[in-house]
């Protein structure tokens, strides 16, 4: 498979550059891993669950929300309980605090399937779900 923009060279930077001089709305969009990245390890990926992250994330981004994630957690494998902890660009927190925008963010949520919504005073962290994770040296 070939990278032509990596095969010129070209940093992250200099192409959203070029991209924002060509006029292109993405030029400074924020980057997105798979959905599935959303998802705790050990944790089925079903295409329920994607979509739920999916609705959960167009919901934060209706609401302006530019950096943001929804992660995924259920309590048990026998229980259908789902929780979805909002991550939250750490310049954005505030407003999601916000009572109307925190009602409206939980209705909408639950509506999706949710039971329990929650937002994650961290913020935003790239690889939040390997927090939890002990790698053993190779």
């Amino acid at each position: 498979m070939r990278s032509p923009l990596d095969e010129v060279g070209l940093t992250k930077a200099e192409i959203r550059e070029l991209s924002r001089r060509a006029g292109l709305r993405t030029w400074d969009e924020p980057a997105s891993a798979c959905l599935s990245s959303r998802i705790p390890y050990h944790s089925e990926v079903t295409s329920e669950k994607l979509r739920m992250i999916e609705q959960a994330e167009t919901v934060l981004h209706a609401l302006g929300f530019r950096v943001c994630r929804v992660r995924h957690h259920e309590f048990s494998a026998s229980s259908p309980s789902a929780l979805a902890r909002l991550e939250i660009g750490s310049d954005e927190l505030a407003r999601a605090l916000d009572p109307l925008v925190r009602d409206r963010i939980v209705r909408e949520i639950r509506a999706i399937g949710y039971q329990h919504v929650t937002i994650d005073l961290q913020g935003y962290r790239m690889g939040s779900l390997n927090e939890g994770v002990r790698l053993n040296p190779v």
